[in-house]
This record gives C-alpha cells, sequence and structure tokens, in this order.
C-alpha cells in the first residue's frame, strides 16, 4: 500500500480507501482470508475430510434409492408372477375344458371353457398392471444430480463454505 492509501488499523473487514478517488478496495473474502491463514497441510486435510463426507452422504442416498427402486421393483416382479400363475391355470383349465369337450357332450367342458376365459382375462390386466408399476422404476435421480453436481463442487475457482 502506497501513502495515498488509509486503512482503518486493526479492523479487517474494512477495506483500504484511496485518498484521492474515494475508492474502496474489495475486503478480502472468507476463502481468501482462509488461504492466508491456514497452511497447506490444513487445507488438504479439510479437502479430505470434507471429500469423505461428501462420499459417505452420497452413499447414504444411494442406500436410500436402491431400497425404494427395489420395492417398486418388487410390487412389478409380484404382479408378474402373479400373470405367470394366472396363465399356467389359463393351460390348466384349457386343457380340462379341452378333455371335457372331446369327452362328453360339451356341458362341463364348456363351463371349464368360462373359467379359463376369465383367468386369462385376469392374467392380462395383471400383466397390464405389473408392467406400468416397472416402468415406474426411477433408478437413483437424486444420486444422479447430486453426482454430477460433484465436479463444480470441487472446481477451485469458486468459493466453498
Amino acid at each position: 500500500m502506497n501513502s495515498r492509501h488509509v486503512s482503518d488499523a486493526g479492523h479487517p473487514d474494512r477495506a483500504a480507501r484511496d485518498i484521492t478517488t474515494g475508492a474502496t478496495e474489495a475486503p478480502d473474502t472468507r476463502a481468501e482470508r482462509r488461504a492466508e491463514n491456514e497452511s497447506l497441510g490444513e487445507m488438504f486435510a479439510r479437502l479430505s475430510k470434507d471429500l469423505s463426507t461428501l462420499v459417505r452422504q452420497e452413499i447414504q442416498l444411494a442406500k436410500a434409492e436402491a431400497t425404494e427402486s427395489a420395492k417398486q421393483a418388487g410390487a412389478g416382479i409380484g404382479m408378474l408372477v402373479g400373470a405367470a400363475i394366472g396363465a399356467i391355470f389359463v393351460l390348466l383349465f384349457l386343457s380340462t375344458a379341452l378333455m371335457w369337450a372331446l369327452g362328453s357332450v360339451m356341458h362341463l367342458g364348456w363351463a371349464a371353457l368360462i373359467v379359463a376365459v376369465v383367468w386369462a382375462i385376469i392374467a392380462a390386466i395383471l400383466v397390464m398392471v405389473g408392467k406400468k408399476k416397472l416402468e415406474q422404476i426411477k433408478g437413483l435421480p437424486k444420486t444422479q444430480e447430486t453426482l454430477e453436481e460433484i465436479p463444480a463442487t470441487i472446481d477451485p475457482r469458486k468459493e466453498t463454505p
């Protein structure tokens, strides 16, 4: 600083003023003050700690989202299993209907065929509902979003608290 600048000694928050123009210098930012007062080792220790915390938080978020996605997948798979059981009944009743239709005068056979058609409708509904449930699974959207923010957070040109 030259003789044209006046500084309020003892007050680091106050900026130096240029007597001739009345202009003031911008006060030091928190990051600049930290850079002046912390050693390189302290900065790396803080970086290591912050990075470790960030990674732990990302893992916790991924676990939470994976649990939710697994629940949705379980519901969809349950519907598809129900559809598979329905399909087994369709085959069972169609086979029984064919057997009775060929072996008798058709009274019991037609009844078995009607039951088989009902099971076919139920199976079709379960397939559609199960498929819709599986399509609703979004994966890990929050984890993906925060992972995309990490490079910007680590950027040395940006001030971090």
